[in-house]
């Protein structure tokens, strides 16, 4: 029997490679996107939108009319807003929190009772190196990604009993579509305090992601963590020097390692 794989944000990027990757495997693929999309024949795209969880759980009821169940879901939806803490308006706020954290949320919420019913899943969280460490004018986007985290880890011991596996994926700088698709809080290069900064440090990061890894090197992970028999809980996918920044994170000073951490996005 072919297992069925629930991936929310399929229309491209890591979301559109793990989808054409697992199909291509022999996998049941459905994913959700905001806009009509068409991903591949083989791959069914529900029009969903994570932060409305009635959209949402109307999705997984269409999967689970059709399949019985869900075997895998893959909480992949998210986006980026850039900008001093300072500068966010409580709009920018809701909507970098609602889609990275209420999106996982809804959908966990929409698929557990199935798979508690059966006592078998795997919930694959994305996170991001950026929910290990807070990263400048990336404030929000991290506090997101830290909640995803927290919310794993709960997660995992809640659902031991039910045989109900959560993993975390925690990607680093990838070349895809997030970086042209990033949006700014209202005055972030005009009026902002932190406008030199923040054009230094944004400059820096959209460097590191244009020259990253390639999301198919994601997928290809994704894939071997899926098909493995006892998954560790988080898997850092990056380039070594990014794994190597978690653990200097880990063994030195707080103060030594935020100088090196502000002097590679160009804070002095």
């Amino acid at each position: 029997m072919k297992q069925v794989v629930f991936i929310t944000g399929i229309s491209s990027g890591f979301g559109n490679r793990i989808a054409v990757l697992l199909s291509s495997k022999g996998y049941s693929v459905y994913g959700t996107s905001r806009k009509d999309v068409i991903v591949g024949s083989a791959i069914t795209v529900l029009k969903a939108d994570v932060t409305d969880a009635d959209s949402i759980k109307s999705a997984v009821e269409k999967v689970i009319q059709k399949e019985g169940h869900i075997d895998i879901l893959i909480n992949n939806a998210g986006m980026g807003i850039s900008g001093a803490i300072e500068d966010f308006s409580l709009e920018d706020i809701k909507l970098q929190m609602g889609t990275n954290v209420m999106g996982v949320v809804n959908t966990i919420q929409a698929i557990l009772p199935s798979m508690r019913s059966r006592k078998k899943g795997l919930i694959m969280n994305v996170s991001s190196i950026g929910g290990l460490m807070g990263l400048p004018f990336q404030g929000f986007y991290s506090a997101s990604k830290y909640a995803v985290e927290g919310l794993s880890e709960a997660l995992r011991m809640e659902l031991k009993e039910f045989n109900i596996k959560v993993v975390v994926i925690e990607p680093g700088d990838f070349s895809t579509n997030f970086t042209a698709n990033r949006k700014f809080v209202a005055n972030a290069t005009t009026t902002s305090a932190y406008k030199h900064q923040f054009v230094k440090s944004i400059a820096a990061i959209e460097k590191d992601e244009n020259g990253g890894l390639s999301p198919d090197f994601l997928a290809k992970k994704v894939c071997k963590i899926i098909e493995s028999k006892n998954p560790y809980h988080r898997y850092i996918i990056s380039t070594l020097e990014q794994k190597f920044a978690v653990v200097l994170k880990a063994i030195l000073p707080d103060s030594l390692f935020f100088k090196i951490l502000a002097s590679h996005y160009g804070i002095k």
